[in-house]
């Protein structure tokens, strides 16, 4: 069993994300249990209070594959905001609900194209909303 990491989001954030799981129809229902299983173990926090190395929503961040250390970087998003270009990762993606709340130094498991998983550490969050006080997004 793998012990997941700490979370903590903004209540900005968790407002916004409970709105959007009322809203999503049957066909996102395993998508929707994934976000509301990390939103309920989520300390929550006011936006003022978030560190600045915790991943919000649209923040963009910044990766290490350990097993090559070829950096990546990915903002997590909204659904209509996703890019087709693969600039970001939706939080309904099992790896964006998984990235929500994380910081700076967790490592999560990363799924590869063609099958099974790689190990990527988040090195910096890039651009925090929070900290940019931007909080219309």
């Amino acid at each position: 069993m793998t012990i997941r990491p700490e979370i903590m989001i903004s209540s900005l954030d968790e407002d916004r994300l409970y709105k959007l799981l009322e809203s999503l129809p049957a066909e996102h229902a395993a998508a929707a249990d994934e976000l509301e299983e990390e939103l309920s173990r989520a300390r929550v926090v006011e936006p003022r209070d978030l560190p600045p190395g915790r991943v919000s929503m649209n923040s963009t961040v910044k990766f290490s594959i350990d097993s090559t250390r070829q950096d990546f970087e990915l903002t997590l998003v909204y659904p209509k905001d996703v890019d087709p270009g693969g600039t970001t990762v939706s939080i309904l993606a099992p790896v964006g609900s998984a990235l929500l709340g994380l910081s700076v130094g967790d490592e999560i498991e990363w799924p590869k194209p063609g099958g099974g998983t790689v190990k990527v550490r988040i090195t910096e969050v890039v651009y925090q909303p929070e900290r940019a006080g931007d909080l219309q997004r």
